[in-house]
């Protein structure tokens, strides 16, 4: 605490260029001591969202003006320290939902609310439009979605124009609900049903326009005082910056995702002789993992799994080239997957020679239950069966256009009546974290404890073998890579 003489004039401008940075300057301009020490007595602040309030000067007795100053100062600490961890807390999301809930849970700490909800709605109408909830359940949300829109503050935050508008609704504030006049009957009847009295609204506004509302529910009739006011706002605003971000990376995401999807079969062929299904996971940044399945003459199938180097919109076209051709390769020579390969490692030669890539092509005749396989520096297939799990034997080669000239011998295997043989992309193994050695034995050990009742469906098959490898779903996995895992059982 500093310790300042009677009468003397304090410039905290100095206070006020230290937490620049904090993006909070019009807090402290907002609460700055003018005029002469003798007239600083203001009220003292009450408590808001555990900041300390102000200390009270003992009764009856005028409080030094030096005694003032250092509280106030001591408010204005108070109340950066407290912004500076919130917005801290909010820095360390890295996703629309899980930022949505920080802003609605900092919110109600400074207001003084239990309850609330954030409504992710940008104003372009492009999405994505998502709803989360603080205490309040799935059946709580549903109930206050069926309230008309235009009889709610956060609903006509909604339904305004554009953030930029000077004349759109930014908040709105109903402090008596139960008792307020002209308010929507079923708008009474949800709050009397939810037990809330009162509520506050604002918007949040990014550089590009209105992106949704937050909403913070009272038990009883209230409102928040300036002070609140004033600090949620702060936040709120370095919120909806945040959350602009997002949205845009989010966006990103799903237009690789969805360039992706294009460029892989949309369905899986049906050959007699062999069931056929497959699990696809695109990484948030969009890598180059790519599968195909193709009918071939004679009754045939093409299998095949494969991965580009580097990530985002490039690697994704690139991978589709390659699958194109891929394809036209097989079709005219696909029974010798060797010769293939070595198309295709020319093509790359001549059409993407900055790039490198991975393959395994299996020519399959199902009738005779004969695979031919050849790989260009990829992991091996996996053969799962009643009697046996283990990976196929497959000659090793370095990559596509790693070196002057490709060229491997292939490798022929005959599975057994049931038996499904698994095809996958380094990404499933990279993105458990583990050593190769360690990942290739966790996918081991997936597969062999296939339940017996599941082993006729490759899509169980496939679906167990994710779920025992990564536990805790893909979402918490480690590097975010792609996934493809294909999987062929043979009758």
């Amino acid at each position: 605490m500093l310790d300042i003489v009677l009468h003397l004039r304090v410039d905290v401008d100095p206070l006020i260029a230290a937490q620049n940075d904090m993006g909070v300057c019009d807090a402290i301009e907002r609460n700055a001591p003018g005029g002469k020490p003798a007239d600083m007595s203001a009220p003292n602040v009450p408590k808001v969202a555990g900041i300390d309030p102000l200390v009270p000067p003992p009764a009856q007795t005028p409080a030094p003006a030096g005694a003032v100053i250092q509280d106030r100062l001591a408010g204005w600490v108070s109340d950066l320290t407290t912004l500076h961890e919130l917005t801290e807390r909010l820095v360390g999301t890295g996703a629309l939902d899980e930022a949505l809930h920080e802003v609605v849970r900092a919110g109600a700490a400074l207001v003084g609310a239990r309850r609330g909800l954030a409504a992710l709605e940008p104003a372009d109408g492009l999405g994505p439009a998502h709803t989360v909830g603080l205490g309040l359940a799935h059946a709580d949300l549903g109930h206050i979605e069926t309230v008309p829109r235009g009889s709610t503050p956060y609903g006509r935050i909604l339904d305004g124009t554009a953030g930029s508008d000077p004349a759109a609704e930014t908040e709105g504030s109903s402090p008596d609900l139960l008792h307020e006049e002209g308010l929507d009957p079923l708008h009474r009847e949800v709050a009397a049903r939810l037990g809330y009295a009162a509520s506050y609204a604002l918007a949040l506004t990014g550089p590009s326009g209105r992106l949704g509302a937050v909403v913070w529910l009272y038990d009883e009739p209230a409102e928040p005082v300036e002070r609140q006011r004033h600090l949620v706002s702060l936040y709120i605003r370095y919120a909806a910056e945040h959350l602009a971000r997002l949205l845009e990376l989010e966006r990103a995401r799903a237009r690789v995702a969805m360039l992706t999807a294009e460029l892989l079969p949309s369905r899986l062929p049906r050959v007699p002789g062999v069931q056929l299904a497959v699990r696809h996971h695109t990484g948030p940044h969009g890598g180059g993992d790519w599968y195909d399945a193709l009918a071939l003459p004679e009754g045939a199938l093409g299998l095949v799994v494969g991965s580009v180097t580097g990530s985002g919109p490039g690697a994704t076209a690139a991978m589709g080239r390659l699958r194109a051709s891929l394809r036209a390769y097989a079709v005219i020579e696909g029974e010798d997957p060797v010769a293939v390969l070595s198309d295709l490692e020319l093509l790359m030669r001549l059409t993407e020679p900055a790039r490198s890539a991975t393959a395994l092509l299996a020519y399959c005749e199902p009738a005779k239950r004969k695979i031919v396989l050849a790989g260009a520096g990829h992991s091996p297939p996996l053969i799962v069966g009643e009697r046996r799990t283990e990976y196929a034997e497959t000659s090793l080669s370095a990559p596509l256009n790693m070196l002057s000239c490709w060229e491997a011998p292939s490798v022929e295997i005959s599975p057994n009546p049931g038996e499904t043989l698994l095809l996958y992309t380094d990404g499933l193994l990279h993105r458990t974290g583990d050593p190769m050695d360690r990942a290739f034995a966790r996918l081991h050990a997936a597969a062999a404890g296939v339940p017996k009742s599941l082993r006729d469906d490759p899509d169980a098959i496939a679906d167990h073998v994710l779920r025992t490898v990564f536990p805790e779903g893909l979402d918490e996995a480690g590097p975010a890579e792609d996934i493809v895992l294909l999987a062929a059982r043979f009758d």
